[in-house]
């Protein structure tokens, strides 16, 4: 597909009948296979105001991947079963492609206006979900052996390539629900603990936002769901459940980070209704977020709901380094 100057793709946007599926050449301000039929059924003269009509909108055309591994999702060390070995693979897979990797509140700051399209071309976000010390702390993985971790790895980076680089990893609030998974979903070494927070986030690298209050994990006794439906964040749609699953949460957080975070990821990807419609947009005073995630997997355009805003999933919506490039091919 043909790239202009800055490397922006420019596609038909079907204005007349539907998508021609033609590519939009440098310079041009029509596209090229609708204007025959413009001219045919309107006229010359009409044609030409069709053509400055059709003119495209290159904000229409920014859009931003933001790319979400997890720290715990260490099978084997080879890139497909290692979200570790995957995540310094693709900060060169994303260098060489001509994409830079910019603060995740900086996606959120266009999609509300806040900031322009210069300020997020070409760009990517990176986002780490969970929140156990494999985020921020090198640990000796009992079969796969020391593993970086997601912060040293962006360090790494930053050090070769002096690049911009930055990641938000969204954390579990309770420390509660936190202690019980470190012994049901990993080795019971207290390696879920939130001693790091502050000190990633004064790094300048790394934002800790929130991933709820206790994940509605089914590996947890009890959840803060009314009726205890376990592993499906969905089923958070009473007031009750999202006091304790965003305000509690942001609460919580904010006391050990010393400010409330300001973005939050739905577990699962999954959020009901009342939540995305009535809940977030309507208690922002309680509980202090401007946008959510969702694992929707597309990247993220001006149109995208703020409460609903898409990342793509390492391991799921992407397994090797070719196909990355195809998601940042198509951004």
């Amino acid at each position: 597909m043909p790239l202009n100057k800055t490397g922006q793709r420019f596609v038909c946007p079907g204005w007349l009948d539907r998508d021609c599926g033609q590519d939009w050449r440098k310079g041009q301000t029509f596209c090229p296979a609708r204007v025959g039929l413009a001219v045919c059924r309107l006229g010359i003269t009409a044609a030409h105001g069709i053509m400055a009509f059709l003119k495209p909108d290159p904000s229409t055309h920014v859009k931003i991947p933001v790319l979400t591994y997890h720290g715990v999702n260490v099978i084997r060390n080879n890139y497909a079963d290692n979200d570790h070995l995957a995540l310094a693979s693709d900060l060169e897979t994303i260098a060489t492609s001509g994409f830079r990797v910019i603060p995740l509140s900086r996606v959120v700051d266009w999609r509300l206006g806040l900031t322009g399209d210069e300020d997020v071309s070409r760009a990517v976000a990176i986002t780490f979900d969970d929140g156990a010390w494999f985020d921020f702390y090198d640990l000796d993985h009992p079969s796969c052996g020391l593993q970086r971790s997601m912060f040293n790895i962006l360090k790494d980076f930053r050090a070769r390539h002096s690049n911009e680089i930055h990641a938000t990893s969204f954390v579990i609030a309770s420390p509660e629900a936190r202690s019980s998974l470190d012994k049901s979903c990993m080795i019971g070494e207290n390696w879920w603990g939130d001693e790091w927070w502050r000190e990633a986030t004064a790094s300048g690298l790394l934002d800790v936002e929130c991933h709820s209050w206790d994940h509605v994990h089914p590996n947890l006794e009890k959840v803060a769901q009314q009726d205890q439906a376990k592993g499906d964040f969905g089923m958070v749609k009473t007031y009750m459940d999202c006091d304790v699953q965003f305000a509690k949460a942001g609460e919580y957080m904010g006391g050990v980070l010393g400010k409330r975070p300001t973005l939050f990821a739905y577990p699962y990807g999954q959020s009901s209704g009342y939540a995305v419609n009535e809940y977030l947009p309507n208690h922002q005073s309680e509980h202090g977020f401007r946008a959510a995630f969702t694992t929707e997997p597309k990247a993220v355009a001006k149109s995208d709901d703020i409460w609903r805003l898409p990342r793509f999933v390492f391991g799921q919506d992407w397994k090797s380094p070719q196909e990355l490039e195809v998601i940042l091919q198509r951004s």
